[in-house]
């Protein structure tokens, strides 16, 4: 008997992973949060620039472009931010000098030629380099079509040799981890499960709206499109190609788009090499990684309204008057002190958004695995529908650093439960 397939719904939130750490984008809002040296989580969430409703961001093939210059953009900016936690450097003469021509645009100049030198390179490396090998074979292969082949085939080549390449360095594969953990939260939320390390774990590393993906998807419809590009000019070609770059880039998202947020078997065609190739691009993360991960998901992201509204499932139940018992039985057995996680026989009888009616200390569900949204004011807008969270039990603890980053504590029980 075939195995029914499990429901799965588009929740629009989207990732990558950087320098130990996660970075996740919801609307108008993404955060990241980084494993720190001494091991505490930093959350830092922000608001994007600009408005991604802007009508220009939402015309077809158009909004392709513009999201990938943004996310090229952001993704330098999160990395640079992840590198600090880590690396120590002194001001050079060179920093010094930016400073003074730039001033308070210093960074963002910096950003953009990082970003410029980085397309730069990738034109070089996978769209040049291979038309210069092909044009190669031109001086012995009268046959047009053959060499846009060969061109197409060696750019591939080097570009799934590039991505195997990178994945031998340590620092990578552990950015590949985290990005196995950052898929892994995002196919947890979109198949209705709860948000826990648990769960997490068990969901699958690959998904269809990969960035892994879309850049084979760019390369593939280089390669297709090359095939109509006949010219006797070499200036012409090139040219060309580099003109193309745009709408290649543009109709690459679309298909992404549609592939994620859609189920058809033409879309499944064109997403399975780009799961293919996430089996190099991805690792299965530890549990570190995951909790990480988790943070920055419900810094953005309301799962669990989501999930109440799409989804149902049928979950453990407890009376009041069932948790009042254990919660008492507990204590009198000396097995509960302030500030540290509830024992493992309490944290069977729990039910979802559970509310202190009866004065009772809350229970909360598998203290030590499940993320609760954190009650701080800073998140009190974030959510895939703009409403306010409500029923929130806090059990992570999160301590002002400065206006816009929090650090996440140990997971530990509410000191009064009046405050919840």
């Amino acid at each position: 008997m075939a195995k029914k397939k499990r429901k799965t719904v588009y929740s629009g939130i989207g990732g990558e992973a950087v320098l130990e750490g996660v970075m996740m984008r919801n609307r108008r809002y993404y955060a990241v949060a980084i494993r720190k040296p001494d091991g505490t989580i930093d959350v830092k969430r922000r608001k994007l620039k600009y408005d991604p409703h802007d009508t220009i961001r939402r015309i077809p093939l158009i909004r392709g472009i513009i999201s990938f210059v943004d996310s090229l953009m952001l993704g330098m900016d999160m990395l640079s931010y992840s590198s600090s936690f880590y690396e120590e450097e002194e001001e050079t003469n060179m920093d010094r000098l930016l400073k003074k021509v730039f001033g308070k645009n210093t960074e963002n100049v910096v950003m953009g030629f990082t970003v410029f030198c980085s397309i730069i390179f990738a034109v070089l490396l996978f769209m040049l380099l291979p038309y210069g090998a092909s044009e190669l074979l031109g001086r012995y292969v009268e046959n047009q079509s053959l060499i846009l082949l060969t061109e197409g085939v060696l750019r591939l080549l080097v570009f799934l040799s590039y991505v195997g390449l990178i994945a031998l360095s340590k620092d990578i594969r552990r950015l590949y981890q985290y990005h196995g953990a950052e898929h892994k939260c995002i196919n947890c939320i979109e198949s209705g499960r709860p948000l826990t390390v648990k769960n997490v774990r068990k969901a699958t590393r690959f998904h269809k709206r990969c960035g892994t993906s879309f850049m084979l998807l760019i390369v593939m419809i280089g390669i297709i499109l090359c095939f109509f590009i006949r010219t006797d000019s070499i200036t012409l070609r090139i040219i060309y190609r580099l003109l193309m770059i745009p709408l290649v880039a543009g109709i690459s998202y679309e298909l992404l788009r549609l592939a994620g947020s859609k189920d058809s078997i033409f879309l499944d065609i064109i997403s399975a090499p780009g799961l293919w190739l996430q089996r190099l691009t991805t690792r299965e993360p530890d549990d570190e990684m995951i909790e990480v991960a988790i943070a920055s998901v419900e810094a953005v992201f309301n799962w669990r309204k989501f999930e109440k509204r799409h989804f149902k499932r049928k979950t453990k139940d407890a009376s009041a008057e069932a948790v009042a018992e254990q919660v008492a039985a507990a204590a009198a057995a000396g097995s509960e002190s302030e500030g540290t996680p509830l024992a493992a026989a309490e944290q069977t009888a729990y039910r979802e958004d559970i509310t202190a009616d009866t004065g009772a200390t809350l229970v909360a569900a598998q203290a030590e695995e499940e993320r609760i949204v954190p009650d701080a004011e800073i998140f009190d807008d974030i959510d895939y529908d703009e409403d306010e969270y409500d029923d929130q039990i806090t059990i992570v603890d999160y301590k002002e650093v400065s206006d816009d980053t929090y650090v996440m504590g140990p997971l530990v029980l509410p000191e009064d439960e009046d405050k919840n």
